[in-house]
């Protein structure tokens, strides 16, 4: 029977370059009656529901000691504390003098603080960013399923799958991508400005898209989940949910680049290992070329009571 299948199938590829024809033999589902109950099981055990999953944000205190966890910044700690404690054993006849000499950490100590709070300020940002993607999902779908043939019925879109018939109509938010195999009205025109940054609705028709490169802005045939029906009625096939859509995969790509550094951290990683050598190389040096002098009253060490 249409829409029962032993074992489930992994996504169309392309499925703009395909007719509708082949879209709907690839899935193995008839338009007018939709998937069976034991298909749709299946296919949800394989891609899961379809929704975009919930980011859960770091602690504040956490995003706070990322901040610190970089060796230029550990060098600069390291400076600021080093220069409050020779400040604080250092002898200073004028008060203006012990005041001058707290002011060399107290600024590097207020520079990193600064670079902490810019950093948790961008890192809160982004995380709102990715959240702010569920924001688009709709909460419910219209489906035509073989429990039901040829009645559309209302579902959670969660729990659509790859395969699906499903119905949008002006006013609808588009609940997963879809492949369009009718058109009820004149004309279908969706409002896709949240994924293609378009700033007019655009046209959209049943035919095949000759180019398999093509972006999205060029695939008429599709509809992207969160995007709005600005007017028309359609069907098609559910041919991508959750993160297996455009939408999801946008969340993926922020969550990756979130986690990667950019080429200019690498390089100012790359500079704090080199100046950190330096560092120690210079320190090593002066001891040596001074450590005959340890001993000597004019040079060595005062005792401090």
């Amino acid at each position: 029977m249409t829409g029962e299948s032993s074992t489930t199938k992994s996504l169309l590829d392309h499925p703009w370059i395909r007719t509708k024809e082949e879209v709907a033999k690839y899935y193995d589902v008839q338009e007018d009656i939709g998937l069976s109950e034991a298909r749709i099981r299946q296919d949800f055990e394989k891609y899961g529901p379809n929704e975009l999953p919930a980011e859960e944000g770091k602690p504040l205190w956490k995003l706070i000691l990322e901040q610190f966890n970089d060796l230029l910044v550990k060098i600069l700690l390291a400076a600021a504390c080093i220069s409050f404690v020779l400040a604080l054993f250092e002898e200073h006849k004028e008060d203006h003098s012990l005041v001058a000499a707290f002011v060399e950490p107290l600024v590097i100590l207020l520079i990193l603080i600064a670079n902490a709070t810019v950093g948790v300020w961008q890192e809160r940002n982004a995380e709102s960013a990715i959240e702010a993607l569920k924001e688009y999902e709709p909460e419910i779908a219209k489906v035509i399923r073989q429990n039901r043939p040829g009645h559309v019925q209302k579902i959670k879109a969660r729990e659509l799958v790859p395969g699906d018939i499903v119905e949008v109509a002006v006013g609808d938010k588009v609940p997963a991508d879809i492949r369009i195999t009718t058109i009820y009205s004149a004309t279908i025109r969706v409002d896709q400005s949240l994924l293609t940054g378009e700033c007019v609705s655009v046209i959209k028709r049943t035919d095949p898209v000759s180019d398999a490169r093509a972006v999205n802005q060029d695939k008429k045939n599709i509809l992207f989940s969160g995007t709005n029906i600005a007017s028309g009625k359609c069907r098609g096939i559910v041919i991508g949910t959750g993160l297996n859509s455009e939408i999801g995969k946008i969340q993926t790509v922020m969550t990756e680049t979130e986690e990667e550094k950019t080429p200019l951290q690498q390089k100012l990683d790359e500079f704090s290992e080199q100046l950190s050598k330096v560092i120690s190389v210079i320190c090593v040096a002066v001891w040596l070329i001074n450590i005959g002098h340890f001993n000597d009253p004019v040079h060595g060490e005062k005792k401090v009571y």
